[in-house]
């Protein structure tokens, strides 16, 4: 299986190249990304499904995020992306979504890696089985979404680096 090539864009999401995925978080340069809030509503209100990252990850294993989150491949489309990489990682078909907003956001790793994205972020609604693939997904789970607010501001060492700025696009757009 071969690598997948990732587009690097500009700070206004124009193609600028492509690199390997390794390579491109090796020499942190800035390419385009996705990520994925799926909802539901709950007892409470709204509620979003996070993942757990699986451990084996090439970065940031063993902690929450949003739902979905990837690259689109060269050539792919963002609309192709999304649905690709939920299938992939949690089962999911037929989700309706759509894009929120972007961010660009620049994090170093202390395994040498650097995420350095724009991040289209993406909102759906679901509420059917989840059967995540356990070499991305170890843990999927369905929070509120005021307590996910509350414990992204009490424990972010539990999330991501771009699990606050994702879930505030998110979250401000169903308001």
């Amino acid at each position: 299986m071969t690598e997948d090539k990732l587009i690097l864009v500009d700070l206004l999401d124009r193609p600028v190249g492509e690199a390997g995925k390794l390579p491109c978080h090796q020499k942190g340069l800035l390419h385009r990304a996705f990520s994925v809030v799926l909802t539901r509503s709950g007892s409470t209100g709204t509620e979003v499904l996070l993942a757990r990252r699986a451990e084996g990850k090439y970065h940031s294993g063993g902690l929450w995020s949003n739902s979905c989150c990837s690259h689109p491949r060269v050539g792919e489309e963002l609309d192709e992306a999304v649905p690709r990489r939920l299938e992939e990682e949690l089962g999911v078909r037929g989700v309706a979504y759509r894009e929120v907003g972007t961010f660009v956001y620049r994090v170093a790793f202390d395994n040498g890696l650097t995420e350095y994205e724009l991040d289209h972020v993406f909102v759906g609604v679901y509420d059917g089985p989840v059967s995540a693939d356990p070499s991305e997904v170890s843990e999927v789970g369905w929070m509120g979404a005021d307590e996910l607010v509350a414990q992204l501001t009490e424990r972010p060492q539990d999330f991501t680096a771009w699990c606050p700025a994702v879930t505030a696009l998110a979250l401000r757009a169903l308001t």
